[in-house]
């Protein structure tokens, strides 16, 4: 992470409104793991993602448009449709699915390893730097916290679901893929304009792959309770649309260092909200497997000071 960009307005904010956007992307997509939880547990997942990502993507994406904003060319709309099926179907697809056999607070954690696999993206990918001995270091870390997620070691409580873990790990790698390749390719100038269409695209994929699924069989929205579709609309209202303008607003203000902490905040405000408000267990192996992944994450981003950030237009939890 870089200490400073040259996105960061010269306009110094209010300090109410940038506490309001911190708190908003901190505690906000930290949350969003439980809404999830709960909203997959009545609706099958990839339809209850499709419609939470189709809905957003259209109303960011129209609004954009609205405003002025110059929609994608061809190329552009291209790309778009890889970074969707990426980060969308790949990512959010594997959480929402696992999130059926894995606690909110544990996949949030699990999701937490993508600076590491981000790392590793760009040194495959992009060749812009080598395996240092930090890097390696932070690697073998947050590996042994999800180690011992999934481990059979007497620490109190089930080990984690393995299918739902390596779903979400698979998710870890294919969002940071995407990530990576984003400097390479060919996008909007406009972050909102390039995030909408590929909110739009990846909703539309999803309920395309929701449907192959014959997930579409087993829906009945009258038996889905009220808590599930007020879940729906939260994800949808704050986790996306109000998340991510927070998160934009928050990016040409502040450094990317300051905006990237909410990595560390949000797995611990989803383990904690977890426990208190979805029952989730929070015993040694869940605080054991969280500090060693968050360890693997300060590790990594405090070590790659002065590094560009990828421009990846999405938020990368929930």
């Amino acid at each position: 992470m870089q200490a400073a960009s040259p996105n960061v307005s010269a306009t110094r904010p209010s300090t109410a409104m940038t506490l309001l956007a911190f708190a908003i992307i901190y505690f906000v997509w930290g949350s969003t793991f439980l809404a999830i939880r709960i909203g997959v547990l009545q609706v099958p997942p990839l339809l209850f993602a499709a419609m939470r990502f189709f809905a957003a993507g259209l109303v960011l994406y129209g609004w954009t448009i609205a405003s002025g904003e110059r929609g994608p060319d061809r190329r552009q709309w291209l790309s778009a449709l890889l970074l969707a099926l990426l980060i969308f179907v790949g990512d959010y697809g594997c959480l929402f699915w696992a999130e059926q056999r894995v606690p909110s607070g544990v996949a949030a954690v699990l999701l937490a390893t993508i600076p590491a696999f981000m790392a590793l993206s760009e040194i495959v990918i992009l060749r812009t730097q080598r395996l240092s001995l930090r890097l390696a270091l932070a690697l073998m870390v947050g590996l042994c916290g999800v180690a011992v997620l999934v481990s059979r070691l007497n620490l109190g409580g089930a080990p984690v679901d393995r299918a739902g873990a390596i779903a979400i790990m698979a998710g870890a790698i294919s969002w940071s893929v995407a990530s990576v390749l984003t400097r390479k390719l060919p996008l909007p100038p406009s972050k909102s304009v390039s995030s909408g269409a590929q909110m739009l695209l990846g909703g539309a994929m999803l309920a395309l792959a929701a449907c192959a699924r014959g997930e579409l069989r087993s829906f009945h929205p009258a038996v889905v309770s009220l808590a599930a579709w007020l879940a729906l609309v939260y994800l949808i209202v704050f986790g996306s649309i109000i998340g991510f303008t927070a998160y934009l607003w928050l990016i040409h203000h502040q450094s990317p260092t300051k905006v990237g902490t909410y990595a560390y905040v949000n797995p611990v405000v989803a383990v904690l909200l977890g426990y208190l408000a979805g029952g989730e267990p929070l015993g040694a192996r869940t605080v054991v497997g969280a500090l060693c992944v968050l360890a693997s994450v300060v590790l990594i981003t405090t070590g790659r000071a002065g590094r560009p950030q990828p421009t990846a237009q999405l938020e990368m939890t929930e």
